[in-house]
């Protein structure tokens, strides 16, 4: 009966190890396709509501064609932003990158870099006029 108890308790721990992973896996899927995006919809935000923030809709692509997803008010998360889906131009593709939430504390990094990469640019134009 002890060799079984333990055989057992051995299984649901090796069982756990292999569980445990799987169930924080994260699938990633991007979407590329050779179609712009139609213009952006004028959507009505509704009155603001504590605690939510509004997710403005964007293009989605359903395999076929541009479908627009509906603006949407979503928990809020204190220190966090959320940045909303877009569309990028990348050579002759376009590519959906999707939303998320980013830190404050990132967007303030990403400010000052961009504010020296401005000063830095200015900078090399004065050197050479």
């Amino acid at each position: 009966m002890k060799n079984i108890r333990r055989a057992l308790v051995g299984a649901l721990v090796v069982a756990g190890a292999v569980a445990v992973p799987v169930a924080f896996a994260q699938v990633s899927l991007n979407v590329e396709i050779g179609v712009p995006p139609p213009p952006a919809r004028v959507e009505v935000v509704p009155a603001s509501r504590p605690g939510y923030v509004w997710v403005p809709g964007y293009w989605g692509w359903n395999g076929h064609a541009h479908v627009w997803v509906r603006g949407r008010w979503m928990h809020g998360r204190p220190g966090y932003r959320w940045q909303p889906e877009h569309w990028e131009g990348v050579g002759n593709h376009w590519r959906l990158v999707r939303g998320g939430w980013e830190h404050e504390r990132r967007r303030e990094h990403d400010r000052d870099r961009d504010r020296d990469r401005e000063r830095d640019r200015d900078r090399d134009r004065g050197d050479r006029h």
